[in-house]
């Protein structure tokens, strides 16, 4: 129960605090040159940036990795290959804070393709960062919804031992009065049989007296019996 109080306080923190995405021109240095491009600026760790930022410029083509600078020969931007041209990617930061960037040499590029493909990818920037931050939320939204089921299991298990609490009281208020009632029977009972046994013993001791009186009796008759002649 504390794991889902300490997710939902996270929750609060997360979505009380808004995610803006912004895009800034800014440049990079490439291949030794400085290169322009667009940058968006992320609020968590590099690595985890990185890991989402490769994967999301797959969608334009076969990424391949030299240090940090990642490149796409023959992107596909907005549904078209460009054969001639490369898209150029970085991930920088920190654990708390990072930027992608995205851009292209323009010496690399047919000068008409340059403004269009440029454009794409200032969209390219904001569409990672939109996603980026939306995919974080769905986690949230994912433990949230675990955390929600969790709860209403134990509600509902709660709910089902309460019943089965109900039930067992309402069987025991039972019994408790059998049993009272059982002692009540048993009180009388017990006062009864005391008086049976002491009827009892009063009836043995006046048999017993009556018995004494008999066997007196009949030895007066055995004695006046031996004395007939």
């Amino acid at each position: 129960m504390n794991k889902v109080i300490n997710l939902l306080l996270c929750l609060s923190l997360f979505a009380a605090h808004a995610q803006t995405v912004t895009v800034n021109k800014q440049q990079e240095r490439i291949k030794g040159e400085n290169t322009d491009g667009y940058a968006t600026d992320l609020e968590a760790s590099r690595e985890e940036v990185n890991t989402a930022w490769t994967k999301f410029l797959r969608e334009l083509g076969k990424v391949k990795s030299d240090g940090d600078i990642l490149s796409i020969s023959e992107p596909v931007i907005d549904g078209i290959i460009y054969k001639k041209g490369i898209v150029y990617a970085i991930t920088s930061g920190s654990q708390e804070k990072s930027k992608i960037w995205i851009g292209l040499k323009e010496a690399e590029w047919s000068v008409n393709d340059i403004e269009t493909v440029n454009k794409e990818l200032e969209k390219i920037a904001y569409r990672f960062g939109v996603k980026f931050y939306r995919d974080k939320i769905q986690v949230q939204i994912d433990e949230a919804q675990r955390a929600s089921d969790v709860v209403d299991k134990q509600k509902q298990r709660l709910l089902n031992q309460s019943k089965d609490l109900v039930v067992k009281l309402s069987n025991n208020e039972q019994e408790k009065i059998r049993l009272e009632k059982a002692i009540e029977a048993n009180k009388l009972e017990h006062e009864v049989l005391l008086v049976k046994i002491q009827d009892n013993k009063l009836a043995q001791d006046s048999v017993a007296q009556a018995g004494v009186q008999i066997k007196k009796a009949g030895d007066l008759h055995k004695e006046r019996q031996r004395k007939v002649n």
